[in-house]
């Protein structure tokens, strides 16, 4: 990052490409992390806060005190014109358009000011009480491992018979190989939506409706996944299957031991956009799923949007809790991503 921020393309002093280069980037980053970085300080706003007007990027919240005699905790307002300007009052209660305001420390005296006289008392704070209130009031816990035991499960299954699609593809020669792979990728010009009642009609025959597995088996293989496999798989040379099979091993043990070894970039790849794929799905679950004990977190950040009200503050935080396995796949399979990508289309 620092060599990056240093490079320069004049010797001396600034060039125009420089300065445009940097704002380039700049504006590059705030396109593409200002709306993450007002997911998170959002997502730790009070229900107050975001509906707080006009918005603030910080979360601020009205501050309150507690007076026992006036009812409890009252909002804190300061006074900007007349008799009381200058003065922290809180609010006991708003009549039209005057408010009715006490101090704290004398609270039974009432002093009455005009509301565009008096600016809420405002102050940081970070409401992570929204995160664990989720898993005091929602079955949170139950809805993240439906989510996770999908996505793993459809990953590996998804690798597994897509890498043996592109093996066969790629290393074998029969009648019909091209033809069989480009009608694989016509199935790509096809909306899932068209195949969606079949897929019903089928998942409820064998019962797999309100099961992780009736989300799981429709879509473990992906013409996209075996397209990519087979590019890369088709860079690997040849005469290493050949030495193996002259050693008596096995096609199994070929595949096995010496394809998925040397393709690991590229499964790699396919791991992300699975994981991708699976956490993010929505129109299939809400299909086949209809009790909430077998909701995925995209259902459940629906069910948060009601006709009347919707609780943001409890979908903000969701919302991030939903980015951080991603983001951890991410990061940790991301030296692979350009090397797979690349390499799959080299041959």
């Amino acid at each position: 990052m620092t060599t990056l921020l240093k490079a320069r393309r004049a010797r001396v002093g600034w060039d125009w490409t420089d300065w445009a280069a940097h704002i380039y980037l700049v504006l590059g980053t705030l396109v593409m992390f200002g709306p993450v970085v007002w997911l998170l300080l959002s997502s730790v706003k009070s229900e107050s806060g975001l509906q707080a007007f006009p918005p603030t990027i910080l979360p601020y919240e009205q501050a309150s005190v507690n007076v026992p005699d006036r009812g409890g905790d009252l909002k804190l307002f300061k006074v900007t014109q007349g008799e009381h300007a200058g003065e922290t009052l809180a609010e006991v209660r708003k009549l039209g358009l005057q408010s009715q305001l006490v101090d704290p420390k004398s609270p039974d005296t009432l002093i009455r000011v005009k509301i565009e006289d008096r600016t809420p008392v405002m102050h940081l704070h970070a409401a992570w009480e929204n995160f664990t209130e989720l898993f005091s009031q929602f079955s949170f816990g139950r809805i993240v491992w439906n989510s996770l035991f999908i996505t793993v499960v459809a990953t590996l299954i998804t690798l597994l018979l897509n890498s043996m699609a592109a093996f066969a593809l790629s290393k074998y020669k029969f009648s019909g190989r091209d033809p069989v792979f480009m009608l694989m990728l016509a199935t790509l010009m096809i909306p899932p939506t068209i195949v969606l009642v079949p897929n019903y009609l089928i998942a409820s025959q064998l019962g797999l409706t309100d099961s992780p597995w009736g989300v799981i088996w429709p879509a473990v293989a992906t013409p996209t996944g075996v397209f990519l496999l087979r590019q890369y798989m088709l860079t690997l040379p040849d005469e290493l299957i050949e030495a193996a099979r002259m050693d008596n091993a096995s096609e199994w043990r070929i595949y096995w031991r010496i394809i998925l070894p040397l393709s690991s970039p590229a499964l790699a790849v396919l791991a992300i956009f699975s994981v991708m794929w699976r956490w993010n799905e929505f129109l299939w679950p809400m299909v086949v799923l209809t009790r909430s004990e077998s909701f995925t977190l995209p259902l459940a950040l629906n069910s948060f949007q009601g006709e009347l009200t919707t609780q943001w503050h409890y979908l903000l935080a969701m919302t991030v809790l939903t980015l951080l396995p991603v983001t951890a796949i991410f990061v940790v399979l991301q030296k692979h991503i350009a090397q797979g990508i690349a390499s799959a289309g080299v041959k």
